[in-house]
């Protein structure tokens, strides 16, 4: 099968899936990977990366694969996360999340890749979250969906760079009716640019550094046509930095430590919506999510048990972004999980085929509000991730 049929296989799987796609939350509104590989190492990947969805995380690991020329990578997921407002429970519980990206050597400096992945969001689809006269639903849609054409330069074996263009691609929908606020925003897509630096540094032949910085996307304005008039309002991604050592002590036995910074204050403390002129009804003219910026910990553990069989375990956990005193703004977006533990494994099929499976548990977590309201939140996670993986 030639290359670029491969790519066309990989593209048209995941446009399929696109208008489907809402993540919902990991690390505030962020997955913390995309493939199998990346969430059973608990998405501790940007110093030692193993696979061409590297481009999402570190573009410089596409000099790190070992690949003689090429390398494809399929890894669809599904997560399976159980959210309450008040004692009642969302009606939406499972959701798709494909990826798949492909790597190429030109030569011993140059590589490339692309890839398309769902990366962030939220949702929920409450039919009534208050015990008051009337139906208090709370339904809401955000997904981010990523295109990235990526480059990497090895200037020698210590140290390499990389880039990445990323092109989002953003659907939103909110809707809700409460004593405080009604909203009917329908379905609106969006896309916005941005973009991702990354380098790795081998220190010694044990030991190497990893670091990126994905930039704030400029996601364009989301414009809802109502029978009250055109309503917008502006959500950017958030801007992350990232920096990890990775422990090679011997051939069969990896351990990567990550921390991670995610600048959710600058995109998700206060969107601010325009209204129709002389406009006097009940949506607001901001959403006061009060989001804080995040600090992410995480820690994977990979090894070798048998010449086609690798096993790996991660641990995860960022403190949420959503305080006690913000519970009440945010009861469409429960961005709350903070600790993670993943397992996964990697079997050799093949010479160049490799099949791997990951399972990840977000543990409950549980935020009720400091305001009076008596609003309470809660979510816990279980996420299954398969890939398969082409490298020649």
């Amino acid at each position: 099968m030639s290359i670029k049929r491969n790519i066309k296989i990989i593209l048209t799987t995941l446009t399929i899936g696109l208008p489907t796609v809402s993540a919902h939350a990991t690390n505030g509104d962020q997955l913390l990977g995309v493939t199998a590989i990346q969430w059973g190492m608990g998405g501790a990947v940007v110093a030692a990366p193993q696979d061409s969805a590297t481009i999402f995380v570190n573009p410089a690991g596409l000099s790190e694969l070992g690949m003689e020329e090429v390398r494809f990578d399929l890894s669809p997921g599904l997560m399976n996360p159980p959210r309450e407002a008040n004692g009642t429970k969302s009606d939406s519980n499972l959701f798709f999340l494909p990826a798949g990206s492909v790597a190429f050597k030109s030569n011993d400096k140059i590589y490339y890749g692309i890839g398309l992945a769902a990366q962030a969001g939220f949702g929920v689809d409450f039919n009534d979250i208050k015990p008051a006269p009337g139906n208090q639903h709370f339904v809401t849609t955000k997904g981010l969906f990523k295109l990235a054409p990526s480059v990497a330069y090895k200037v020698n074996d210590k140290l390499s760079f990389g880039a990445s263009l990323n092109i989002a691609y953003q659907s939103l929908a909110l809707n809700m009716s409460t004593p405080l606020a009604a909203i009917n925003f329908p379905q609106n897509q969006q896309f916005g640019y941005g973009i991702t630096l990354g380098t790795i540094y081998h220190i010694n032949d044990k030991l190497q550094f990893g670091a990126s910085w994905v930039s704030k996307t400029d996601i364009s304005e989301h414009q809802f046509n109502t029978s009250e008039g055109k309503f917008s309002l502006d959500l950017d991604v958030a801007q992350q930095l990232t920096m990890g050592l990775a422990y090679k002590p011997n051939q069969g036995l990896l351990i990567e430590a990550d921390v991670k910074w995610i600048n959710y204050s600058d995109t998700m403390n206060s969107v601010t919506i325009n209204r129709p002129a002389a406009y006097a009804g009940s949506v607001p003219p901001k959403l006061n999510f009060g989001w804080d910026d995040q600090v992410v910990f995480s820690v994977g553990v990979q090894k070798t048990v048998s010449p086609k069989t690798d096993i790996r375990f991660g641990l995860n956990y960022g403190k949420s972004p959503i305080g006690a005193e913000d519970v009440d703004n945010n009861i469409g977006s429960l961005a709350i999980p903070e600790l993670h533990f993943s397992a996964g494994l990697t079997r050799k099929l093949t010479d160049k085929v490799s099949g791997s499976l990951s399972y990840t548990k977000a543990f409950e977590n549980t935020v009720t509000s400091n305001s009076g309201s008596g609003n309470t939140i809660s979510i816990e996670q279980n996420v299954v991730y398969v890939q398969i993986a082409y490298q020649f």
